[in-house]
């Protein structure tokens, strides 16, 4: 060890947990596949839970959490909070202004949560 750290022929011998995939035997409804195979699993970017513009909304940056309001709602590919946003209608993104920066950024549905205590 060099520095406290492995040498490079012993970094193969670290163990790092693998990520646990679904059973064989799990069924359809575990893995959100109905009949004819395609995916209904929910998640927070469902239609119904998706956010609104005006709405309050957290969502996780650099380890903690940041609060802010939606300003608009994208759904195609164009600039948008400093980057290019790969949005489609199908897979709407957000742009949200941090309250604590003042900053827009942009994100999935997925990635938002409504605030405790909004409308």
């Amino acid at each position: 060890m060099i520095f406290g750290h492995p040498a490079p022929f012993e970094w193969r011998r670290i163990r790092r947990p693998g990520r646990r995939l679904p059973d064989a035997g799990a069924t359809s409804a575990v893995l959100g596949i109905d009949a004819d195979g395609a995916g209904t699993a929910t998640r927070m970017g469902d239609r119904k839970k998706e956010p609104a513009v005006g709405d309050e909304v957290t969502w996780r940056s650099h380890g903690s959490t940041a609060e802010g309001r939606v300003e608009k709602k994208v759904t195609d590919r164009r600039k948008e909070a400093g980057r290019t946003v790969a949005a489609s209608p199908e897979e709407p993104q957000y742009v949200v202004r941090s309250e604590k920066s003042g900053k827009k950024a942009a994100h999935k549905g997925s990635a938002l949560r409504k605030r405790r205590g909004s409308k």
